[in-house]
This record gives C-alpha cells, sequence and structure tokens, in this order.
C-alpha cells in the first residue's frame, strides 16, 4: 500500500492497481481518502507550469474561439462563431449561421487570420473546445499556418474561460436585452457591438481601456462631451465633441 501511495497516481490508478494485483474491489473514495491520509493530492501537478502560468507567459500568441447560441423570437437558434486574442481581449466574429455545418466552420476559420494582419505572424496557439462542428478541415487552416491547436479537456470551460467570458459579456449587455428577429438582424447586432467591445468598453484588466483605443485624450475639465447611442439606444458611447 505504501509503494502505491509513494508513487502519488490519482485515485482511479490506485483502484484499479488494487483490483489487480489483490483481487479486492474497491471505491474510487476509498482510494482517495487513502490519498488524502498520506497527504497526497488525487491529481498531484506534474513537472511544468500550471495552466495559468501557461496561458499568463503565452497569452500574447494565444488566438482562442468559441461558438454562442442566441434564441429568435420564433425560438429559433442562431450559432455565432467568434474568435478572441487573449493578450488584448480583442473580439472578431467570424459568422452567424443558424446551420453550422464543418465546411461553414473551416471556410469562417480563414477571417480572424485576415483580421489580425500583421499581428498574424505573433500567433502560436489557437485554444478551443472539442465541439463536433471543429473538423479537421478547420484545424488544418491553422496548422497550414504554423499554429498549433490547443484543445481543451472535455467539460472543462473553465480553460477556455477568456472565450466563455465574452459569452457572459455579449448576453448580458447585448442579445439578452434586445428580441432577435432572425439571421439577418443577428448578423448585424454582433457586428456592432464587437466595435463598442472593442474600441469603447473599458476593461479592469487592461487598467480600464478598451482593446482598441481610440487616439484621442478627452481632458474633462475642457472638453464638451458627445454620447452616441448603439443598437438603438441600449449601449452609449461618449467621445469628446469636435
Amino acid at each position: 500500500m505504501s509503494g502505491v501511495v509513494a508513487q502519488a497516481r490519482p485515485a482511479h490508478r490506485l483502484t484499479a492497481d488494487l483490483t489487480s494485483h489483490l483481487g479486492v474491489g474497491i471505491g474510487a473514495g476509498s482510494g482517495w481518502k487513502i490519498l488524502s491520509q498520506a497527504g497526497v493530492d488525487p491529481a498531484p501537478r506534474r513537472a511544468g507550469p500550471t495552466w495559468r502560468q501557461f496561458l499568463t507567459a503565452q497569452a500574447h500568441t494565444i488566438l482562442a474561439c468559441d461558438f454562442f447560441t442566441v434564441d429568435t423570437v420564433f425560438l429559433k437558434r442562431i450559432y455565432v462563431l467568434f474568435f478572441i486574442e487573449l493578450a488584448t481581449r480583442q473580439v472578431h466574429v467570424a459568422g452567424v449561421t443558424a446551420h453550422p455545418p464543418g465546411t461553414w466552420v473551416a471556410q469562417q476559420a480563414r477571417n480572424p487570420l485576415m483580421a489580425l494582419d500583421q499581428r498574424f505572424g505573433w500567433l502560436r496557439f489557437l485554444l478551443r473546445d472539442r465541439d463536433a462542428k471543429f473538423t479537421a478541415a478547420f484545424d488544418r487552416v491553422f496548422t497550414a499556418a504554423g499554429i498549433d491547436v490547443l484543445r481543451t479537456p472535455p467539460q472543462a470551460p473553465r480553460v477556455n474561460a477568456f472565450a466563455e467570458r465574452w459569452v457572459g459579456t455579449v448576453r448580458r449587455e447585448c442579445t439578452d436585452r434586445m428580441p432577435i428577429v432572425g439571421e439577418q438582424h443577428l448578423s448585424s447586432v454582433p457586428t456592432e457591438y464587437t466595435a463598442h467591445y472593442n474600441g469603447h468598453r473599458p476593461h479592469r484588466s487592461l487598467g480600464q481601456q478598451p482593446p482598441n483605443p481610440p487616439p484621442q485624450v478627452i481632458d474633462l475639465t475642457a472638453a464638451r462631451i458627445q454620447r452616441r447611442p448603439i443598437l438603438g439606444g441600449l449601449i452609449n458611447e461618449y467621445t469628446q465633441a469636435a
């Protein structure tokens, strides 16, 4: 028993070893209790950086992607494919469709690469989940450009936390607050909101600056402020008047 614990094996490996060598059935809970009493975590960290350390060190080289869905007033589900740069938090909406086959998703994969332009050369990794809509043809678009595709573990949304956080933001501030009629209507809504998100919405992680801030600096002591409503007045942007 002490030899098994000393090797710091996970609980399911411990129970398998006991069953195969001793012929004694033992549950995963008992294996966890044995490891816990010995001061060993169920799944100790291997050599190398943690996932958070990896993301922090490689953020400027990582592009993440995901889908989010919007249900229309006619109960039709529409899919939105987007990409987000981890370093700058800048978002690129690649496409909107009610039927996202693998061929369509692979075709839309080229859009963010064109949008990145000169920054494209800095990319090393694409982070995505294991959704079946991300086919081998989708991955080849990035691997052909020298970008490695990182797939998240099953049922682990926190691994792609940057993309998941943006989904929550766009829903709370935009799509959950306005009725969507159809695919054509939705195709314009994320584009307009993303322009606001990238150019005006402040981010705490960026020192209250947007991902792509405007060049002018507003002097609140002398400037006249102009309000510009977007999305039909759902959100307001404030800029210095000319």
